[in-house]
């Protein structure tokens, strides 16, 4: 996939009683030729198929679409075990994964887990620490010893096979400047779009601390969660009073979503319905067969 690409996917619902409802909804937009789909990562929830066997189920039934964690549950999952993980499947699914990936936000239940709890700096670290083991463990070469503040490992081989691209769900300062270090997307938190104030003070933290990184800004990717209403009819607005996105006919999301790309540089959209699950399935289809082809060809229409 091209970097300069514009992916479209949809987020999910993956609790167990939304089995065969997901099942169908992946293999659509598997036939429909959408990127990707995302599962949440919630493992204290005990009605919440596991993300990752999800994953691996669901990408052994399609041909093309890559999946990931939105986000990966980092604090639950350590780096040594999750580069093992995310490596396989890639290399199962022909590259079809990405490496969603959180510091972790619901501490309370984290810990109910047994896992340690972290102070927010704590967690941002051992987050950016993550990232750079999961890289290291991968992509083949010599053994790897690595004595970080978080992580551990002694002379463990890494995988023959690349590390997926990852995409965080940065939030907070700190967050954010390690995206803009090490990440290769980055996915505003709360559903925030190019227009909203989060989205304007957030990513001028990841272009710099790129830049200070030696990266060009550019290679940190923004992909955006975008619930909404797709209408047969123009809506009346497609946004609310205070700005969010709302949704509206295919035309109106084909316009709004070009711009999104062409005029504040958005990369990519996982669409979500408005509360926040997952679309019904003609929404879906309406969603991979008339509005991602026509964002697509105005894109490359605009760019020649």
């Amino acid at each position: 996939m091209s970097a300069q690409d514009v992916v479209f996917g949809f987020g999910a619902h993956s609790g167990f009683g939304d089995l065969a409802e997901l099942l169908d909804l992946v293999r659509q937009a598997d036939r429909d030729g959408l990127d990707h789909f995302s599962l949440s990562d919630h493992p204290y929830i005990g009605e919440r198929l596991d993300a990752y066997a999800s994953l691996a189920f669901l990408l052994g039934g399609t041909r093309r679409i890559a999946g990931f964690a939105n986000v990966t549950n980092l604090p639950t999952r350590p780096a040594p075990m999750l580069a093992r993980t995310v490596t396989s499947l890639s290399a199962l699914s022909g590259g079809r994964v990405i490496l969603g990936i959180g510091a972790g936000g619901l501490w309370d239940r984290i810990a109910d887990m047994g896992v340690p709890r972290l102070s927010p700096g704590d967690a941002v670290d051992a987050f950016e620490e993550a990232i750079v083991l999961v890289r290291k463990l991968s992509g083949g070469g010599p053994p790897v010893t690595h004595r970080g503040r978080h992580y551990r490992v002694d002379e463990i081989e890494p995988a023959p096979v690349d590390a997926p691209p990852v995409w965080t769900g940065s939030v907070g300062p700190k967050s954010l400047a390690a995206t803009g270090r090490v990440a290769d997307g980055w996915i505003p938190g709360h559903a925030a779009d190019w227009r909203s104030e989060r989205y304007r003070t957030s990513r001028p933290v990841i272009d710099e601390a790129a830049r200070a990184a030696g990266r060009d800004p550019r290679e940190v990717r923004t992909i955006f969660n975008l619930p909404g209403r797709i209408t047969d009819r123009p809506a009346a607005a497609t946004r609310d009073r205070g700005g969010r996105w709302t949704g509206g006919s295919a035309a109106q999301w084909a316009d709004e979503l070009t711009e999104a790309v062409l005029d504040h540089g958005a990369a990519g959209f996982t669409l979500f319905s408005p509360g926040g699950g997952t679309q019904d399935p003609g929404a879906l289809a309406r969603w991979a067969q008339e509005i991602a082809p026509a964002v697509r060809e105005a894109v490359a229409k605009e760019r020649g």
